[in-house]
């Protein structure tokens, strides 16, 4: 990972090896324990935008996307849920965008690994 570039940059994010910053338990669990962790590629100097990669285990949770966020799920499986009821399956190399305002369940069914850029 090459975060001191003029565009910071990591090869084969699906196999980078960390080391992952433990990030905690998600705060909005409905069933198990969805442990999360990763590692910051970019974070703009406000706080504007954030980028890398985030890794979460199994567990079923609400969801509100308080930011814009594109996804690329690299690894594992999940479901999102919307409020409305639409269903939006992950599995490797989906591509997704969640809107600010977004707000559902997340079920996931194998540990994710995902790059993401929110802003």
């Amino acid at each position: 990972m090459n975060q001191n570039s003029s565009a910071p940059n990591m090869r084969d994010p699906a196999s980078y090896p960390g080391p992952f910053k433990e990030w905690g338990v998600i705060p909005t669990m409905i069933e198990g324990e969805s442990r999360t962790s990763g590692v910051v590629l970019y974070k703009g100097l406000n706080g504007e935008s954030e980028s890398g990669i985030w890794i979460a285990t199994p567990g079923y949770w609400h969801c509100h996307v308080t930011s814009d966020e594109f996804c690329h799920f690299l690894l594992g499986r999940c479901t999102y849920t919307h409020e409305s009821g639409e269903v939006i399956e992950i599995v490797p190399d989906t591509v997704a965008f969640f809107p600010k305002g977004w707000k559902g369940t997340c079920c996931i069914h194998e540990t994710i690994r995902k790059v993401y850029m929110i802003r």
